[in-house]
């Protein structure tokens, strides 16, 4: 059964470094009746610490998730590490008894116990799954017609496959394509679209994740595409924020606009630019918008 009104987990990044999305998320969710319930005692989804220390992670995991199970509400998201997560928290302690005995007693100290009784979803998949792609068509009200772009569905959406159960071939992704469609823009295909944005390392080294992303803006750029799409707060800041720094660390130009797929579904939605706050992007899409 199709839902409507979600726990809204926000998570650390788009906060406070990426409003554009927040807000052209919360506009066009509004537009189509999705009610976006607060979650304002949230904590850390656990992804960052993940790799040092497995049971910190899902315990800060299981902790949003009892939150969840309190209201009886599914996890709505916006990034898809939050998204990797917490569903991937939940789906091991649902399978996995003796690990959920133990994350359960750090979860005794703060009067919490982790049941299993939610579920947690990305935008994508409330977009394409509640909401429906036919009846997303209805509220396109100014056509993105000639308009050409590019995809980067990014990894933690689509990964591990074992953990997801959405449908979309992470070798091959399309549902982002497909929403990039129904907006009346033409979604672009280019070499090597799966590869990582390279984020993840970028405090270790940042020349390796530079490198990645100058080779992914190339390719994105070569296949005459305007702007690059993306559905992930990570993934954006790499190919936003840090474009001139690529540029200049490699002595390249691309200004290639990079968007969030709530900022092109908003401007297919009728919503004026500063609605969606297209003026906080680092690439300025001056000649994208005229």
């Amino acid at each position: 059964m199709a839902e409507t009104k979600f726990l809204f987990f926000l998570g650390c990044l788009i906060p406070y470094r990426l409003a554009s999305y927040e807000v052209s998320a919360r506009k066009v969710l509004g537009k189509l009746s999705v009610e976006l319930v607060e979650m304002p005692e949230f904590n850390c989804c656990g992804f960052p610490i993940a790799p040092v220390d497995y049971e910190l992670a899902l315990t800060l995991a299981a902790r949003n998730l009892c939150l969840a199970e309190r209201q009886n509400m599914t996890v709505l998201t916006l990034c898809n590490g939050c998204y990797g997560a917490l569903n991937e928290a939940n789906k091991v302690l649902k399978e996995d008894k003796t690990l959920r005995d133990k994350i359960n007693r750090n979860l005794q100290q703060i009067g919490m116990e982790f049941k299993g009784t939610s579920n947690v979803k990305h935008l994508v998949h409330v977009l394409t799954d509640d909401i429906g792609l036919e009846k997303l068509k209805e509220f396109i009200k100014n056509p993105l017609t000639g308009l050409r772009v590019a995809q980067h569905t990014g990894c933690h959406l689509l990964r591990p496959a074992k953990h997801i159960s959405h449908g979309d071939n992470s070798d091959d992704p399309v549902v982002l394509k497909k929403l990039i469609n129904i907006t009346g823009a033409e979604c672009l295909d280019y070499q090597d679209e799966t590869e990582c944005c390279g984020n993840t390392v970028i405090g270790i080294n940042e020349e390796i994740p530079f490198r990645i992303s100058k080779e992914k803006l190339e390719h994105v750029k070569a296949s005459g595409a305007q702007a690059l799409v993306t559905v992930c707060p990570s993934c954006h800041m790499m190919y936003d924020f840090n474009q001139p720094r690529i540029e200049k660390a490699f002595n390249v130009s691309f200004n290639l606009p990079i968007l969030h797929y709530t900022q092109l579904l908003g401007l297919a939605m009728g919503f004026k630019p500063g609605d969606l706050m297209l003026s906080e992007n680092r690439v300025k899409p001056t000649l994208f918008l005229s």
